[in-house]
C-alpha cells in the first residue's frame, strides 16, 4: 500500500518517469520533438540503435562494421544543443552508410575483402554534408560487391544480407545492407547508391522510400563508382518526408563533381516545400503497363498496383492508362562498360599509398566473391574507350527525347509502374523471374525517380511503385509521392523486428 501510494503521488504531481522513447518507425520530427522537450538525448537514441543492432543484426547481416565514435559524437551534439538551443537539420539523427561511400576514420571497401582495413582520407561529399547537418554515422552497411548485382546483396567482406520481412529471401541489391537496416529500425535513414536499380530496388523489397535524383543534382564525389555515367547517391528512408530532408542537404553544386553544375537554377529553396496535402489532385500520371503485363507480372503485384492506381484516381489524379511508348525497345541495351576506367580513377583518388592501381590488381589478390569472378574479368578486359555521360552520348539523348515527346504529348507530370514485377526471390534463386523494372527509364535518361511502398503480398513481402519525371522535376515527384503516402500509407515494419 505504501508503495502504491507513493506511485500515485508521483503520477499526480507529474514526477513519474516519462515513457521510454519508441524508436520503432521513429521520424526525424519525432526525435527532434523529444530532444526539445527534454525526454531524449542523442546519446540515448544512439545507444538504443546500437542495442538493436546487437540484438538483431545477426539475423539480417546488414552491417560490415560499426562506428566506434558514434556515442562520443552523439555526446558532442548533446552538449552543442544544451549550449546553443539550436538543432541542426539532422541533429542527433543516427544514419547508416553504404560501404561504397568514403568515410573518414572508417574503412571503405565496396564490399571487397581486398579493401579491408583501407581507410579513406576524408568523407564523401554526401557524408560530409549529412555530418555537417548533425547526422551520426552508426556504421557501414553491406552491399553487393562492387555494386555488381541488382538482385542480391552478397560480398566477400560481408557475406549475405537477408530480407527482414522473410529471412529466406533477398533484399535486392546493391544497397541491400542499407535497406534492411532502415527497414528493421537499426538506423533512422540510410545512404545508398543507384546505378540501375540499387536504391529503388532494395527500397521496393523493404517497404521504404528511395530517391534516385536527376543526374547532376547530387555529387558523386567520394563514392566508389560502378558506372559513373549512371551512378547516383541518395536516401533510403521510412517516410517521404525523411527522405526529402536528406535530399535537401545533399543536393547542389560540388566542384569535385562537374556534372552538378547542371543543378544551378534547377533547385527550389527547399524540397520540403513540396510536402503538401492533396498533392495528387489534378496531376496527370501515365500508367506504364509495359511493366504490368499479366504474362510477366505476379498476380499480387498487379492487384496491388491496380489498387494504388484507383487510390490515386480517387485523390484527384488524372490517369493516362495505358501510357505507351511504342517506338522504344526496352530490351535494347544502351549501357556502356566504364567500370574498369572509373574504378582506376577512384583508386588514384585514395592517394599514392593506396595499394591498387587497376582492377587487374584486385583480381590478382583472389579476394572477391565467386559470384562476381566473370564480371570482374570481363570488366578488366574491356578495351574500348568509355562512353560519354548521359547528357552527351547520342543514344541516351535520343532515348530521353523519345520519352519526353510522349510525356509532352499527354502533358504528363509523371510515369508510374511497379518497382518490381515479382516479390523478393529466395536467397540463392537466380533463375526465377526477378521483375526488376528500374534499369531503363531513369538511369538511361538521367530522369529522377522515387519509389514508394504500396502494400504487401499475402505472405508479407513488400510491393512498391515508382514515379518517374522529367529532368529536375523532384518537386513534382515529391508532391506526388507524399500525396500518395498521405492517402494510402502502406509502410509497416517487419513483424519479427518490433
Amino acid at each position: 500500500m505504501k508503495y502504491a501510494f507513493v506511485l500515485l503521488l508521483l503520477l499526480l504531481t507529474g514526477c513519474a518517469q516519462p515513457p521510454a522513447f519508441d524508436i520503432i518507425e521513429a521520424t526525424v520530427d519525432e526525435v527532434h520533438q523529444a530532444y526539445q522537450n527534454g525526454s531524449l538525448t542523442a546519446v540515448e537514441l544512439t545507444q538504443m540503435y546500437l542495442d538493436r543492432i546487437e540484438q538483431y543484426d545477426d539475423s539480417i547481416n546488414a552491417f560490415i562494421l560499426l562506428n566506434p565514435l558514434a556515442l562520443s559524437e552523439a555526446a558532442a551534439l548533446d552538449e552543442e544543443y544544451a549550449r546553443t538551443g539550436v538543432l541542426r537539420p539532422l541533429h542527433g539523427i543516427p544514419i547508416v552508410v553504404k560501404d561504397n561511400y568514403d568515410t573518414a576514420g572508417l574503412q571503405t571497401t565496396a564490399g571487397s575483402a581486398a579493401l579491408e582495413g583501407l581507410v579513406p582520407p576524408d568523407d564523401a561529399y554526401q557524408v560530409r554534408k549529412l555530418k555537417e547537418a548533425g547526422a551520426i554515422v552508426l556504421g557501414k552497411t553491406n552491399m553487393a560487391e562492387w555494386a555488381f548485382s541488382p538482385y542480391e546483396t552478397v560480398s566477400s567482406i560481408g557475406g549475405t544480407t537477408r530480407n527482414p520481412y522473410d529471412l529466406s529471401r533477398v533484399p535486392a541489391g546493391s544497397s541491400g545492407g542499407t535497406a534492411t537496416a532502415v527497414a528493421a529500425n537499426l538506423g533512422m535513414i540510410g545512404l545508398g547508391t543507384d546505378t540501375g536499380n540499387s536504391i529503388r530496388g532494395p527500397s521496393g523489397h523493404n517497404a521504404l522510400v528511395g530517391i534516385r535524383s536527376t543526374m547532376g543534382l547530387t555529387s558523386r564525389d567520394g563514392i566508389v563508382p560502378a558506372y559513373l555515367r549512371n551512378d547516383i547517391g541518395g536516401p533510403l528512408a521510412r517516410t517521404v518526408t525523411d527522405a526529402v530532408r536528406v535530399l535537401d542537404i545533399i543536393a547542389g553544386y560540388d566542384s569535385a563533381d562537374p556534372v552538378t553544375a547542371k543543378s544551378d537554377g534547377n533547385m527550389p529553396a527547399s524540397y520540403q516545400e513540396s510536402l503538401v496535402p492533396g498533392g495528387l489532385k489534378g496531376a496527370r500520371i501515365g500508367v506504364f503497363r509495359w511493366y504490368m503485363r499479366p504474362d510477366s507480372t505476379d498476380a499480387e503485384v498487379l492487384r496491388t498496383m491496380e489498387e494504388a492506381i484507383s487510390q490515386m484516381q480517387e485523390a484527384g489524379a488524372i490517369l493516362i492508362d495505358p501510357f505507351e511508348m511504342p517506338t522504344l525497345d526496352f530490351r535494347e541495351s544502351i549501357w556502356c562498360e566504364v567500370f574498369n576506367h572509373d574504378v582506376s580513377i577512384y583508386f588514384a583518388s585514395r592517394g599514392p599509398d593506396f595499394p591498387y592501381k587497376t582492377l587487374a590488381d584486385i583480381i590478382a589478390t583472389g579476394k572477391y566473391h565467386p559470384s562476381i569472378k566473370s564480371g570482374l574479368e570481363y570488366a578488366a578486359n574491356w578495351k574500348e574507350a568509355p562512353c560519354p555521360d548521359v547528357f552527351t552520348h547520342q543514344p541516351n539523348i535520343d532515348f530521353r527525347n523519345t520519352i519526353l515527346a510522349e510525356m509532352e504529348n499527354h502533358k504528363l507530370d509523371a510515369i508510374v509502374y511497379p518497382t518490381w514485377s515479382y516479390p523478393a526471390r529466395k536467397i540463392g534463386d537466380m533463375d526465377s523471374p526477378s521483375g526488376d523494372n528500374s534499369q531503363y527509364l531513369s538511369p538511361q535518361s538521367g530522369f529522377p525517380a522515387i519509389q514508394v511502398p504500396i502494400g504487401f503480398t499475402q505472405n508479407g513481402l513488400p510491393i512498391g511503385m515508382t514515379f518517374v519525371g522529367r529532368l529536375f522535376s523532384e518537386p513534382t515527384l515529391i508532391r506526388l509521392a507524399f500525396g500518395y503516402e498521405s492517402i494510402a500509407p502502406k509502410r509497416l515494419p517487419p513483424p519479427q523486428f518490433n
